[in-house]
């Protein structure tokens, strides 16, 4: 999984200090995160080290030693920097539609990376990933729907569940989909999901 986000529109405020990171340090995450990636479609991920990782990436042990703690920490923190960018995709371009999460993206994502997708459920990974992804795709979701509709619908189901539950649904229809190859493209999953979501999410009703 790349770490690359799209570019910010340019009405988005600009990041935290805290979260602005010198160039080289963006490098060496970037090159030690491939490295791992590349190596984990090469053998099982029990089996990799962090010399063969440092190896890969022409980056010395003292190094990795100092932005991650081990293989697995790098790991995570690279599925961390992904779902971060791809959850929030929609908010950052400022798209008018009504889709509440980027669906036809993700879901084109996974599907040429099919094997590292394999590889992570063999590392017994994906779980983590999935349940990494759910929590960042529930928080943009839930900004989503704020900027769909602002004000809350009475008697509704709070914004936060909804958008919990409609993570889920979409990470359990991107599993589904990965084992399903004939179900359809990124673009028809994306529209199935949006039906699910819209005919199920409380709109206001109109006075008669």
């Amino acid at each position: 999984m790349s770490r690359k986000a799209p570019n910010q529109v340019a009405a988005s405020p600009p990041k935290p200090a805290s979260r602005r990171i010198d160039r080289r340090v963006l490098r060496t995450r970037d090159v030690l995160g491939d490295a791992l990636i590349g190596l984990m479609h090469e053998k099982p991920f029990a089996a990799i080290t962090v010399q063969q990782v440092t190896d890969r990436a022409d980056v010395g042990r003292s190094t990795f030693y100092a932005h991650y703690r081990d293989k697995d920490d790098l790991f995570l923190s690279d599925v961390e920097d992904f779902f971060e960018g791809m959850a929030t995709l929609l908010s950052r371009r400022g798209e008018t539609s009504n889709r509440v999460a980027p669906v036809r993206e993700l879901f084109a994502h996974v599907a040429e990376a099919r094997e590292l997708y394999a590889a992570l459920i063999a590392a017994g990974k994906i779980n983590d990933v999935l349940e990494l992804g759910q929590g960042h795709f529930a928080r943009a979701i839930e900004q989503r729907l704020a900027e769909l509709s602002p004000v809350p619908v009475k008697g509704s189901v709070p914004r936060a569940a909804t958008a919990h539950a409609l993570a889920g649904a979409m990470l359990s229809l991107l599993s589904w989909w990965v084992g399903h190859e004939k179900a359809g493209s990124p673009a028809q999953m994306d529209e199935l999901y949006h039906k699910m979501v819209w005919s199920g999410v409380s709109v206001p009703n109109k006075k008669t």
